[in-house]
């Protein structure tokens, strides 16, 4: 303990107790007109808290904060019954407004058509709209895309013109592509891999891309893939994509964590979380022009459970 004398006032102050303790009050003693010490204690404040948005699938599922495999994906205990292939190894949809709703697609499946919807669903291999010069509508929540056990070098999902809502990627390359116009990608969940070549790996990727993007509320894991882009890699061509949105995500690995170049229009970059020390050169690279709104973005510990356990220090757009 440290005793200080300064101008009348005597400040007692203690050493922090052990890491996890509540902090410990600072006492100011003042020492009176009349010789009699007056004593006020104030308590530190605490950390800042990170905002906290539960995912909650229609079955039950829940995640308390960023979605997991716990709550995104094919609900367990579904029963499906399998799509078979009718276009070689692939099932292709050509009937606008079609529902998948429980099936199992066990190569890729090809959309054709306007308005497919795709809900409590297993496809095994990726999703692929874009035939004859036109990237059809779909939609797909609460199922899961990707073999086990391999890893293919195709996206996931692709590449225009979808809606993606609790869907949870593994063994794939690249999870999103972004070639087109319309698409939104929300409370999702893709762990990323490597087949082993020179194919990079990609959580979300741009490729004569258009407008109107939204990643929101979305786990990308980029860690332990041998060779890898970004989780989130927006750098297309210079007149590149418009009018983007990245909101509230969980992203980690990479060379970059995030990039984000040549986006023109509106640009919003806010409250999302990079890990700590799962980035290779920086944990973001982007043009960081004034019409950004780049607002409450942190770097983060997590858990094994993808849980937050401590904010390291903001992010700022510049990556430092």
């Amino acid at each position: 303990m440290r005793r200080l004398l300064m101008a009348g006032v005597v400040l007692l102050t203690a050493a922090c107790g052990a890491s996890g303790t509540a902090p410990r009050p600072t006492v100011t003693v003042t020492v009176t007109a009349s010789g009699a010490p007056s004593a006020s204690a104030t308590t530190a404040p605490p950390p800042p808290q990170l905002p906290s948005r539960p995912v909650v699938a229609p079955d039950g599922r829940r995640c308390p904060d960023h979605p997991t495999p716990a709550c995104t994906g094919l609900p367990p205990g579904t029963t499906l019954r399998t799509l078979e292939a009718n276009d070689g190894p692939a099932h292709r949809v050509t009937k606008a407004n079609t529902v998948l709703d429980g099936v199992h697609v066990t190569g890729d499946l090809l959309i054709a058509a306007d308005n497919v919807k795709i809900v409590n669903s297993q496809i095994d291999g990726g999703i692929q709209a874009e035939f004859d010069g036109r990237d059809y509508t779909y939609s797909i929540a609460d199922s899961t895309v990707g073999p086990t056990g391999q890893c293919l070098t195709a996206p996931a999902i692709g590449v225009a013109n979808y809606t993606v809502e609790r869907v949870l990627i593994r063994g794939h390359a690249d999870g999103f592509r972004d070639s087109g116009d319309n698409i939104s990608i929300k409370d999702s969940y893709a762990k990323l891999c490597s087949d082993g070549t020179k194919n990079y790996s990609d959580g979300v990727q741009t490729f004569n891309a258009g407008k109107s993007f939204t990643l929101d509320h979305t786990t990308l894991d980029m860690r332990g893939v041998a060779n890898y882009n970004s989780p989130i890699f927006f750098n297309d061509r210079p007149d590149g994509t418009r009018d983007v949105t990245v909101t509230n995500n969980l992203v980690m690995g990479g060379n970059y964590t995030v990039q984000l170049h040549n986006i023109h229009g509106s640009l919003v970059v806010k409250n999302n979380l990079v890990v700590d020390k799962t980035w290779e050169f920086a944990p973001m690279s982007g043009d960081c022009l004034d019409t950004i709104q780049f607002e409450d973005n942190h770097i983060v510990t997590i858990d094994q459970d993808y849980r937050v356990t401590s904010i390291v220090r903001p992010l700022t757009c510049n990556g430092k």
